[in-house]
């Protein structure tokens, strides 16, 4: 089957298993549905769609939308505060998008799409910490020791000042890594290779794809 093919397949999957809502008003279009299915289908074009069960909805905002966040310090102090997102994952639960960030990312190296459906690859064994379920064949020692190093020379480059070639809140925790690293691999293979080769590497034989080939020789 080829690729075009496969990935038909897997969006009509995904469209019929798939609820989207509209929040704050939003009017979800046929045209919206397919845009977010196509992107996110990319991460499993490879993959058993089974990687994409145990949840049900997607719900876009027209833009982004603000959450309350809870926090308990080391003392036991319980802090709350807000935060204004563009998307978000929940274990179980929804993916929730600003159609604004989906539809127009403000940043070519940036696409909430693919960041928040990692992340829902990483949830697949429970919490997002980037470590997901690997396909038969990875090492997880392997790859525990190879995005373990990048993460913190990416996190001691930043700490020098030095720029980041790669979206640098990748830099915020281990699971937010692997989602940059992840939109990195489909939208810009070239510096993600340059930069972190090990987890290019990886990401290869996670996803099964290799981006580079289709951009030709470096």
């Amino acid at each position: 089957m080829d690729t075009q093919t496969r990935l038909r397949e897997q969006v009509l999957r995904f469209l019929r298993a798939k609820t989207f809502e509209g929040a704050a008003g939003l009017h979800v279009t046929d045209s919206m549905r397919v845009h977010i299915a196509l992107q996110a289908c990319l991460l499993i074009l490879n993959l058993d769609f089974d990687y994409y069960a145990g949840w049900q909805a997607v719900i876009l905002y027209p833009g982004d939308f603000r959450v309350l966040k809870e926090h308990v310090d080391e003392t036991g102090v319980v802090h709350h505060w807000h935060e204004e997102l563009s998307g978000e994952s929940w274990e179980q639960g929804p993916v929730i998008l600003s159609w604004d960030a989906a539809a127009a990312p403000s940043d070519a190296r940036t696409n909430i799409v693919l960041h928040e459906f990692a992340h829902k690859l990483d949830m697949r064994n429970g919490v997002a910490d980037g470590s997901p379920p690997l396909p038969p064949g990875l090492s997880k020692a392997a790859w525990a020791n190879d995005f373990r190093a990048a993460y913190e020379e990416l996190c001691a480059a930043l700490e020098r000042g030095e720029p980041a070639a790669i979206d640098d809140y990748a830099a915020e925790s281990p699971a937010e890594f692997f989602a940059v690293m992840s939109e990195a691999f489909f939208l810009d293979p070239v510096a993600l290779q340059s930069e972190f080769p090990a987890v290019y590497r990886q990401l290869v034989s996670f996803y099964r794809q290799d981006p580079l080939k289709l951009v030709g020789p470096i």
